[in-house]
């Protein structure tokens, strides 16, 4: 009974303390509402060529880092693996193990170590000798591009290269450095999820024959209510970990880039 009437007195208590501390605190930012800053934004007149050509650099330098994660993706070997991955994941019938987190971790530093030779060809030809003024950016651009579509074209199907010809109903180029960036990209990245899904394919055959020979013993026991999944699910580990299955991914991915 006492701790039923102490719980009222102790809300009101804070709520006096409450609107004590807002007559407090309200007066004194009114008073100074007039010494609060301001930020305004706006576009000036530039007085020299180089602000304008900074302010050009600062907003390409934005664009390019809001669209790194897509050019990463999209344009690097991290597609097939990622999606490789989340096959094995499926075929183990592990659900969430190994996590979201460590297959793109993984699949992000076996792309770097995959795009190394890019990456150096792309610094020693286009950024350092941008850097020390020794280019223009326009050739930067260019000897940037031109590894990148080597490597993208050495892993794009001609089909789906000539599918997007097509389709963009431009004049056939004489030669393929006469084609587009725009045309390539599209081309390389259903080129990558096909060959993805034809190695989740040959993943999950002998791990359907384990199912398919789990369900057929459950059932000839007479055990048709216990999921075939549950006691299939530690015959596909171990078998994968007997042939030693993340050497033989990881080598053969790899391998098919390089």
């Amino acid at each position: 009974m006492i701790q039923t009437l102490q719980k009222p007195e102790r809300r009101q208590t804070r709520t006096r303390w409450i609107l004590f501390l807002l007559l407090l605190i309200v007066p004194a930012l009114l008073s100074a509402q007039s010494t609060l800053p301001s930020l305004n934004l706006s576009v000036g007149e530039a007085t020299e060529p180089g602000e304008f050509s900074l302010s050009i650099q600062i907003l390409a330098l934005l664009t390019v880092l809001s669209l790194a994660p897509s050019i990463l993706i999209m344009m690097t070997s991290f597609t097939r693996l990622i999606v490789v991955f989340h096959f094995l994941r499926a075929a183990l019938a592990a659900q969430s193990t190994p996590s979201n987190q460590v297959l793109v971790s993984l699949a992000l530093f076996i792309t770097f170590f995959i795009m190394k030779p890019v990456f150096n060809d792309v610094y020693e030809n286009a950024w350092q000798p941008l850097m020390e003024e020794e280019i223009t950016q326009k050739e930067a651009l260019q000897k940037a591009r031109k590894p990148i579509a080597v490597f993208m074209l050495n892993h794009t199907r001609e089909k789906d290269l000539g599918l997007f010809v097509d389709l963009s109903g431009e004049a056939k180029p004489e030669s393929v450095d006469d084609l587009p960036i725009t045309t390539i990209i599209p081309a390389f990245i259903i080129s990558e999820l096909k060959t993805s899904f034809q190695i989740g394919f040959l993943l999950y055959l002998p791990m359907l024959v384990i199912d398919m020979i789990v369900a057929s013993l459950l059932l000839s026991m007479g055990m048709m209510m216990l999921p075939p999944i549950m006691i299939s699910m530690p015959f596909k580990i171990l078998l994968f970990v007997l042939v030693d299955g993340w050497y033989l991914i990881m080598e053969s991915l790899v391998k098919g880039f390089v």
